[in-house]
């Protein structure tokens, strides 16, 4: 019997021995190929794991089954006009991506406050530079954007910390300790709040472009910002005109609307801003592989999958 292909396309052609060598060991049924191979048959492939198709491409698989996301977000998947929407896209949520990414808001919180950026600068310069930083997470409040599951596990780690932490979401949502601001009424008075505002909104038409002038015009003088949300929701040309200005006091940024950025680009160089590769909850490919194997085993059981992206809502 003829094995159900797997196509992937995450992490180059490069990574396929390790993609390979983990899905043999936990779903050794499948035949798993580089997304690139012209010896597999179209109508051979069943799944795929990607990051960002070409378009028009899903669309040429005749008996594709499901689409798994190799990340979180599924935006660069999404996004295609042909995409055959009739197919399950599953978004990547292995057990260790919350904790991932409150251990990544945490870092990112206590080094703004800490001043990690100029810390680094200093070193790189070789020059001893003694600066007394004035705040501690005791006296901070951290404003999240986003309370989902991965916004809850940065709260609670925040708070294990002393900071206090405040969110604002779409809907209300219930985190022990956490005051919860709801829908464009109430962001204002949750700005208005946050020291340090944390963006882990979904990717939706609401939300694009959430993170320009007007909201961080609404933000507190000297406040700072981190975006581990999604690049399209972010005017990095405001983001970092704020931080010229002093309106922002610094920024981490995990995610850009091209990426990888580009070296030109000015972000790189800011002496207020920590840019780091979109790395902020990506599990290990152990991790992945093993969640994919469950689901398939799962779609084969005629189970219904968990974590489907809903196109009508964009998340």
């Amino acid at each position: 019997m003829t094995k159900p292909v797997l196509l992937v396309k995450s992490g180059g052609e490069a990574a396929m021995p390790e993609w390979q060598r983990h899905f043999a060991i936990l779903a050794p049924d499948l035949d798993v190929r580089w997304w690139d191979d012209a010896t597999v048959d179209p109508a051979a492939v069943r799944y795929v794991l990607v990051w960002d198709p070409e378009p028009g491409r899903l669309g040429r698989l005749p008996k594709l089954e499901v689409i798994f996301g190799s990340g979180a977000g599924v935006d660069f998947i999404a996004s295609d006009p042909d995409l055959p929407r009739h197919v399950p896209l599953v978004r990547m949520a292995t057990p260790g991506a919350a904790q991932r990414m409150g251990e990544y808001v945490t870092w990112a919180a206590l080094s703004l406050l800490k001043g990690a950026r100029r810390i680094g600068m200093a070193q790189a310069a070789r020059r001893w530079d003694y600066f007394e930083p004035e705040q501690t997470a005791t006296d901070t409040t951290v404003g999240i954007m986003g309370l989902g599951h991965m916004g809850g596990a940065a709260a609670r780690m925040l708070q294990g910390i002393g900071f206090t932490v405040i969110g604002w979401s779409r809907t209300p949502k219930e985190v022990p300790g956490v005051r919860s601001f709801v829908a464009a009424a109430e962001r204002g008075a949750f700005l208005a709040m946050s020291d340090i505002v944390v963006c882990l909104l979904p990717a939706t038409p609401e939300t694009r472009g959430i993170l320009s002038k007007p909201l961080l015009d609404g933000m507190k003088d000297g406040a700072a910002l981190v975006n581990v949300g999604r690049g399209s929701q972010q005017r990095i040309e405001d983001i970092l005109a704020a931080l010229d200005s002093g309106k922002l006091s610094g920024a981490v940024l995990d995610v850009f609307e091209q990426e990888p950025l580009p070296p030109e680009h000015p972000a790189w160089a800011h002496p207020k801003l920590l840019v780091t590769s979109h790395l902020a909850s990506l599990p290990p490919r152990s991790e992945r592989v093993a969640y994919v194997a469950k689901l398939i085993a799962a779609h084969e059981r005629g189970e219904k999958l968990p974590n489907t992206y809903d196109h009508d809502r964009g998340y």
